[in-house]
């Protein structure tokens, strides 16, 4: 086993590393999210973390890895009798993005269950991650039906595996820990609540801090085996601190004062239910645990809100998680009382602990290493620049950005057909999720078995196979692998007109609400989503295909406005990005979603070199809708022809709202843009 990178060598971080050290003395608070930046050393911390974690006493043989004074009496590997146990390291299982239902959970031997009645089962890394840690990277890349077994193990602390009337349960408690870059995505809400805490990490603009991060990376790289030991010592006494900690925190009070202010703040920032407030409690005592204390001062309590609250007033996916401290610090000042303050001295000094101590912290600037980054001002001697107001030219006939109208809840658009892309909510597809539409031998191992026509296969040789009793003899040919249906997530790819005729003010807000409405419809649905604008001579790949809807949302919001309308231009560029996008990922069907008036202009005959780039997505069968954006008395109907030699639809803004007396658009080859 290669040698772990030392948790106490980790320069700065302060957050991360005092997130994970809590869950460690205290697991009730549910685990951590780590949201940031790549290469911040996200993985590492995690990874180190396993070496602090206390040991752990099983029982002998027991795979499930049940406490000896308190055996599962569900135990597959049971029933075990109460006794003395066999202590190891605290496990530290990793969940890969790509991991199937079985690896997760476990699998039963379907053909020895139905002939012989057996229980077979082999254990899944819950199992593995039973009183230990289940680490997963890159959390927000997860598969929907992965997040809900999740979902459903952390909530009930236990696995449940059902094939076909055979089940199987047993205890699944862990330290959920998830990293996550939201570049690439946001999280469902209903995982991002099951996250205790949740910490920001980014790289540190100090040259000294990342001077000691480089030479210390590279000590490590060069010697694994002698740098861990000169780091020996501090990686001791942290254990030994997780230790003190945990014994010290049944005696933890947690007055009525801090319960007020934690409700106070709760419902303050209004998060939703009542989880919030009780990962704020079990934080809080953890904190005074960790600084030596048994009573909970408001400053744990704030440090608590800091970490359990951010992401939890995320109230769509477009809203960056965080916390205005003056309102937080406003709140606790108004709820403190006097009644049940304990005694300021004890051990530590009370407040939050130092988290520097001892050589892994470098020589620090004036103010410290935990201070926040002061903000960039303006160098002095110049003027603010005079920003001109929204929708005001800006020169060269481009105009300001302008904001984007209220988002509101879209038609449902979706490709045609059957396809085999990633696990969704949009387009129908072929999945291991979802209702039976028939049966075939299975292809590798079985994973959701068909009972009915596996019977129907095996009943046609009972007797040539000697049935005697009542069991029916099922040989591994019989079995008939279930074939179902569900959804799929698209790449949803947009392309917007920018063009001076687009540039009214009143009619780019609601262009720009149109599609913030769309995006958030795509984030809800799991799809990938790429946005590529036109104006002037040319277009641009704005953002290239991405699971980050957010990221989207934030380049629609400065997208600027005004020239010419080359609408040739951003067909052809979204046809070259198709054409990568098929060779990385040709499972996933894409849905062109172009957003124009269709009135064309630049260069020679720029609507039939419009019309000829749209055919090429016709012939390639892209399914593909027009949101028409003409307004006004008259009407020439450019967007509807445009949509029809892109083989899709035309839809007018006000039909795009789910809402709208237009019709129901269930399918954009379907769809008749008739009122109903």
């Amino acid at each position: 086993m290669s040698t772990p990178y030392p948790f106490t060598a980790i320069v700065g971080q302060d957050d991360l590393r005092l997130g994970l050290l809590l869950n460690a003395v205290s697991p009730a608070v549910g685990g951590v999210l780590v949201r940031g930046e790549k290469g911040t050393a996200k993985s590492t911390a995690v990874r180190a973390l396993a070496a602090l974690m206390p040991e752990v006493s099983v029982v002998p043989g027991c795979r499930f890895s049940c406490a000896p004074e308190a055996p599962d009496p569900a135990c597959p590997d049971g029933p075990h009798e109460a006794g003395s146990g066999v202590s190891r390291a605290a496990r530290t299982v990793e969940l890969p993005v790509g991991a199937s239902e079985d690896r997760l959970v476990g699998a039963l031997d379907i053909e020895r269950a139905l002939a012989e009645g057996v229980k077979a089962f082999e254990p899944g890394l819950l199992a593995d991650a039973h009183r230990g840690i289940l680490y997963v990277d890159e959390v927000n890349l997860l598969h929907d039906h992965l997040v809900d077994l999740l979902l459903d193990a952390a909530a009930m602390g236990a696995s449940y595996v059902e094939r076909e009337g055979v089940s199987v349960r047993h205890a699944a408690r862990f330290l959920l820990v998830g990293t996550m870059n939201p570049e690439e995505g946001e999280l469902r809400p209903q995982l991002l609540d099951r996250f205790g805490l949740t910490v920001e990490v980014a790289a540190s603009r100090e040259t000294g801090l990342r001077v000691e991060v480089v030479r210390r990376r590279l000590a490590y790289d060069d010697d694994p085996a002698a740098f861990a030991a000169l780091w020996a010592d501090e990686e001791g006494a942290l254990r030994a601190r997780i230790v003190a900690a945990r014994a010290l925190l049944p005696q933890v009070r947690l007055g009525d004062g801090a319960l007020r202010q934690i409700a106070a703040t709760c419902a303050a920032f209004e998060v939703d239910g009542m989880r919030a407030d009780i990962v704020m409690a079990r934080t809080a005592t953890a904190l005074a645990a960790w600084a030596g204390r048994t009573d909970v001062l408001a400053e744990d309590v704030r440090q608590a809100a800091l970490l359990a609250l951010p992401h939890r007033r995320r109230r769509n996916p477009f809203d960056a998680p965080g916390l205005d401290e003056d309102k937080l610090d406003d709140t606790l000042e108004q709820n403190s009382g006097e009644d049940d303050d304990p005694d300021p001295d004890g051990p530590d000094g009370g407040g939050r602990p130092p988290e520097g101590d001892g050589p892994d912290t470098p020589p620090q600037p004036e103010g410290g290493a935990d201070d926040t980054p002061a903000q960039s001002v303006p160098e002095q001697g110049g003027e603010k620049e005079q920003e001109p107001a929204q929708g005001q030219s800006t020169g060269s006939g481009e105009q300001q950005p302008v904001r984007a109208g209220e988002p509101f809840r879209t038609k449902m658009l979706s490709v045609p057909g059957l396809g085999e892309g990633a696990a969704g909510r949009r387009s129908r597809a072929r999945t291991e999720h979802g209702r039976t539409t028939g049966a075939r031998r299975p292809q590798g191992a079985l994973t959701k078995l068909h009972l009915a026509a596996t019977v129907r296969a095996a009943a046609p040789h009972q007797r040539a196979r000697g049935r005697s009793g009542r069991g029916l003899v099922v040989r591994r040919d019989d079995l008939r692998q279930a074939v179902r249906e569900g959804r799929e997530g698209n790449l949803v790819l947009f392309v917007v007109d920018a063009s001076g005729s687009m540039a009214a003010r009143q009619r780019m807000t609601a262009v720009k609400g149109a599609v913030l409405s769309l995006l958030m419809d795509a984030y809800q649905r799991r799809d990938k989503v790429g946005l590529i604008t036109f104006r002037g001579k040319d277009a641009e790949v704005v953002l290239p295909p991405t699971s980050s809807v957010d990221a989207a949302a934030a380049r629609l919001e400065m997208l600027p406005t005004g020239g010419r309308t080359p609408v040739a231009a951003g067909l052809l560029k979204a046809h070259d990005v198709l054409r990568v996008e098929r060779l990385r990922d040709p499972s996933r069907r894409p849905l062109l979603v172009v957003v124009t008036d269709g009135r064309a202009t630049g260069g020679p005959e720029p609507v039939a070199l419009a019309s000829r780039a749209a055919r090429l997505h016709e012939v390639e069968g892209t399914a593909s809708v027009v949101v028409d954006c003409e307004s006004g008395p008259v009407r020439l109907g450019l967007a509807v022809s445009l949509a029809g030699e892109l083989g899709g639809t035309a839809v007018t803004l006000d039909e795009l709202r789910a809402d709208s007396i237009a019709g129901l658009v269930k399918d954009v080859q379907s769809y008749s843009g008739r009122a109903a």
